[in-house]
């Protein structure tokens, strides 16, 4: 019979927690988070559930990523639990209140009963989730930079403010005009203005140079996804990163839903319909919904389907969802037969 065992994980501690076929506990350990505790968790489940084991992780990727890495290192098949599905299971728990073993209950109930897909251990992708990660929160700290620095321009010289063009804080020609023209003046706002403007011109360059380290190796891990129309190096990297192994979906429609793109039925009575799907990876979402985007500028066909669903009476967000759908089909196939199943994912 198979055993589930919730991983709740924290910086400190791994809270597990067994349960049967049926939800029902079976045993509880706590190990610090730590190579020997994993080591001891492994032993533990080894030998009190001798059976097909699960584990089911918390999907919290600071706090597990070693313990992800060395259950798949020692052969075990691993899923991981969104947070929010997590969160849902808890609630439907007979016990009130919230303790971590509470929580790892809720996460093996959660393996339990959604089709979640196996986690692989997949380098390539997981360098490629990294980099993006990193270049995304470099983007996002440059932008809050630049809002300062736009700001404190409007108050020192409204003028050279108005003239700097929506995304002109991204350019070296500006940041290196707005740098000459406030150094050596007196004032703290002058020298603050030269402190924000070469903190994000070596952000930008940061950035940059991510760019250009993510596109060898995009390139030489799915060049065929490259291909596709609307999908560029960033594009490509975060679905790469995101799907972390294609093989692990059964199906394309697994993916869909991972993703957050297949509709969810709406229907009471004789109003048959759907809504948006919320859920999911959000970051994949978004990486298909600029692919959608960039095809409706430059694909023809993709508009051709867009003003086709619209004419048979879809609103544009009903279009939008649908071409989506048709998108994540298309990845499916394409990373399909590109790549082969890793040992993990088979």
């Amino acid at each position: 019979m198979l055993t589930l065992l919730g991983i709740d994980p924290h910086k400190v501690s791994h809270q597990a927690v067994a349960v049967d076929a049926n939800g029902a506990p079976l045993g509880q350990l706590q190990v610090k988070a730590r190579p020997a505790g994993h080591a001891e968790l492994l032993g533990w489940a080894r030998r009190e559930f001798p059976g097909p084991r699960l584990w089911a992780v918390e999907d919290e990727r600071n706090m597990a990523g070693q313990l992800l890495r060395d259950l798949l290192a020692a052969g075990e098949r691993v899923v991981t639990v969104p947070a929010h599905i997590a969160a849902d299971y808890r609630k439907q728990g007979r016990r009130r209140g919230k303790s971590d073993a509470i929580d790892a209950t809720a996460v093996a109930r959660a393996a339990l009963r959604e089709q979640l897909p196996d986690l692989v251990l997949d380098e390539a992708s997981r360098d490629l989730k990294l980099l993006t990660d990193h270049r995304t929160s470099l983007v996002e700290e440059r932008v809050r930079l630049q809002n300062r620095l736009r700001d404190l321009l409007h108050q020192l010289d409204p003028d050279l403010a108005a003239e700097i063009p929506s995304g002109g804080l991204t350019r070296y020609c500006w940041l290196d005009d707005i740098i000459a023209a406030y150094t050596g003046q007196p004032g703290v706002s002058a020298a603050i203005v030269v402190d924000l403007a070469q903190a994000c011109r070596a952000l930008t360059e940061k950035i940059k140079k991510l760019e250009r380290q993510l596109k060898p190796l995009v390139a030489q891990a799915v060049p065929a996804l490259l291909a596709m129309p609307g999908c560029g190096v960033l594009i490509a990297a975060r679905i790469v990163g995101e799907v972390a192994g294609v093989h692990r979906f059964r199906n394309e429609a697994a993916l869909a839903t991972y993703a957050g793109i297949a509709p969810l039925d709406a229907s009471s009575g004789q109003q048959q319909h759907h809504r948006l799907n919320r859920h999911g990876n959000r970051l994949l979402n978004a990486a298909i919904y600029q692919m959608a985007i960039t095809q409706l500028r430059n694909h023809p066909p993709a508009r051709a389907y867009l003003e086709r669903r619209i004419s048979a009476g879809n609103t544009w967000k009903v279009a939008m969802r649908a071409l989506k759908r048709q998108l994540i089909r298309a990845v499916y196939n394409t990373l399909t037969r590109q790549t082969t199943p890793t040992p993990q994912a088979a």
